[in-house]
């Protein structure tokens, strides 16, 4: 019989997104509409939605933005060519990159000057890894997984350093970092785990949530990296797991002999869709909802020049 859900803590939007969101908003108050977005400014259909409602243009190529326009790169970052190419086009530009992935801009940067070349872990074709690979020319290698590991040729190995995309599964980044280093002794690792601390605190908490519950729920989109992850975090601890985009995509049969719902959400998935998944799962005849104790995260990104004056 249906009863409880427990809402893991924390859940929903980091600081990245939040600024990401934040600065499209205050361009088209401060500019109007219409601002254009290169890619998903973050992987939600709620939000994209919600922005091309207010004005946003989402676009992938240049080519689609006007002389003279506004744009803003999303929360994933961009590679030097769509730097390059958008400073060329003259574009009144601002840099929406989480600063997280900035973060491992720069140590691609640093390190790339110092001759090192790049093992990077994460999952082709996405957007943070494109932007990331494409801060160098050559000299940064991806692999998805332990495979990959055996294949990678660098062209040497005195000089090579590891960076991960930010929304990997910790887990999972660990196994292929351990393959890596177990090939490439002398590998240099970051300083500080590119890993997120928002994708951890979510993965931790899913953790702790799943034996605890019959089923894990997870909002977010079907393009969110780390809202993936999630789903298989709890499926790898042997809790049934699906992910929705919203309330609608809830199955009535998904809750038939459960009893308590573990409830998260990925860091670029609003409250107001959680809410209205509590309301369903509520009408499927749950009774209460609880919140676990957990992490209370207090991170704040700043807003970039010329976007900080008051909406």
């Amino acid at each position: 019989m249906l009863d409880e859900i427990i809402l893991a803590e924390p859940r929903g939007f980091c600081a990245g997104v939040d600024r990401a969101i934040e600065i499209v908003e205050r361009a088209l108050h401060k500019f109007g509409a219409p601002i254009y977005v290169r890619h998903e400014i973050v992987h939600n259909t709620y939000v994209v939605n919600d922005l091309k409602a207010k004005g946003a243009i989402f676009i992938e190529e240049l080519d689609d933005v006007p002389p003279g326009a506004t744009l803003i790169f999303s929360a994933h970052g961009v590679s030097k060519a769509v730097q390059q190419e958008a400073a060329k086009r003259g574009f009144h530009v601002f840099d929406a990159t989480c600063p997280l992935v900035t973060k491992v801009h720069i140590e691609v940067a640093k390190l790339h000057k110092e001759g090192y070349e790049f093992i990077m872990i994460g999952h082709k074709g996405h957007p943070e890894v494109e932007g990331t690979m494409g801060q160098l020319d050559s000299g940064i290698h991806l692999v998805e997984d332990v495979a990959d590991v055996a294949r990678v040729q660098p062209a040497q190995t005195e000089k090579l350093a590891v960076v991960t995309q930010t929304t990997l599964s910790m887990d999972d980044a660990a196994g292929i970092l351990a393959a890596v280093k177990a090939r490439f002794p002398n590998v240099r690792e970051p300083k500080q785990q590119d890993i997120c601390y928002a994708t951890q605190n979510r993965q931790d908490a899913v953790k702790l949530l799943s034996p605890q519950v019959d089923i894990v729920i997870v909002v977010g989109s079907p393009t969110s990296s780390n809202s993936n992850r999630l789903r298989e975090v709890a499926q790898k601890l042997g809790t049934e797991s699906y992910m929705v985009d919203n309330a609608d995509e809830l199955k009535p049969e998904w809750f038939e002999g459960k009893g308590r719902v573990g409830l998260t959400a990925g860091a670029s998935a609003p409250s107001i869709l959680v809410r209205q998944v509590v309301d369903r799962i509520k009408a499927f005849g749950a009774v209460s909802v609880r919140k676990m104790d957990g992490i209370e995260e207090t991170v704040k990104f700043p807003l970039p020049k010329g976007l900080k004056t008051d909406l």
